[in-house]
């Protein structure tokens, strides 16, 4: 069936249909709110600008927290970029990061890509909206907060990941094990929180999360959680700084990593293995999921690809350190 017409969009958005043509096309003088909103009111419909002209160049953004963030700050996401700039050049394509808080804008109405790459998207995410009523092809870097049939991401298996982690601390000697996990609506979030709820519930105890934030940088939010007789005396935190986090709350009060308090990181920064002690990670191999995200946009771009709809799964790695090696021997 074809699409609204300007005339459809107009009479929605209770506009001129020469509004909605400034609106749509980036001309006029508009007011911002009324642009966005002839923009919204479109993309509700599902208008779909007219295919624009080839122009070699890839998208990328990170839509789950539509703030400014420097994500490229984040050893997993500078990692991915590096990794998906040089996949998408190797193929003849330039890559053009977004800013996260241009992700929070209308950028994605007039967004002039042959593709986009997105990353942590979350339920409801109205850049997947505004692009999918577009025809633009996209692929994501973890399940898509709302996936369609036909979709294409790369993810790891954060369930295996994460009872791996579990089993490899009670190996080592631990009884009780904490989960440091986001609170956000990212699919890696509830995958990994609900494989710790599961894991728990079939050793008969009950969970022990602690809200992963960015900016706790003393490692606050653990004091609570490692106070008292009955603390866990592992933790393994699911965000990059956590780890730091951890780290530095345990000699805060007093405890010995790994002797009282065993701890596990995922993280990408290669500079765990030199902390005191070195930090068990868990590596996600972002630079294999940015690689293998880009050949399959680049596929649905020229022609459809050749995949099969759904995921790809690139295996996570367990590197074990000290700091989950148990209790060590005295001397002497």
């Amino acid at each position: 069936m074809p699409g609204p017409t300007l005339t459809d969009i107009a009479r929605a958005a209770e506009v001129s249909t020469a509004t909605v043509s400034h609106a749509l096309n980036d001309t006029g003088r508009l007011g911002d709110s009324t642009r966005r909103r002839v923009r919204e009111v479109a993309t509700a419909l599902g208008y779909g600008a007219p295919q624009a002209p080839r122009t070699r160049t890839l998208g990328v953004a990170v839509t789950m927290y539509p703030r400014a963030w420097n994500y490229t700050e984040v050893a997993y996401f500078s990692r991915a970029l590096t990794a998906a700039t040089a996949a998408a050049h190797a193929k003849g394509y330039a890559l053009t990061t977004l800013p996260a808080d241009r992700v929070a804008e209308d950028t994605w109405h007039s967004l002039a890509v042959d593709g986009m790459l997105i990353m942590d998207s979350p339920r409801g995410d109205p850049m997947v909206h505004a692009l999918r009523a577009r025809g633009i092809p996209l692929v994501f870097d973890g399940v898509p907060g709302d996936p369609r049939p036909g979709d294409h991401w790369v993810d790891n298996d954060h369930e295996a990941t994460t009872r791996e982690v579990l089993d490899h601390l009670v190996a080592s000697g631990a009884r009780r094990v904490a989960l440091q996990s986001g609170d956000g609506d990212e699919h890696y979030a509830r995958a990994v929180t609900a494989a710790y709820a599961g894991w728990c519930a079939e050793r008969g105890e009950d969970p022990l999360v602690v809200p992963f934030d960015v900016a706790d940088g003393q490692g606050r939010a653990f004091d609570a959680l490692l106070r008292g007789q009955d603390r866990p005396d592992a933790v393994y935190a699911a965000y990059d700084p956590g780890g730091h986090q951890l780290l530095t709350a345990a000699a805060r009060l007093g405890l010995r990593v790994p002797d009282e308090l065993r701890v596990v990181c995922a993280s990408e920064d290669p500079g765990y293995a030199a902390t005191e002690p070195p930090v068990t990670t868990v590596t996600l191999d972002p630079e294999r999921t940015a690689r293998a995200a880009v050949g399959l946009l680049v596929g649905l771009v020229e022609g459809g690809g050749e995949a099969r709809p759904g995921p790809v799964v690139v295996p996570a790695a367990l590197l074990v350190r000290a700091s989950s090696s148990g209790p060590q021997p005295a001397a002497g």
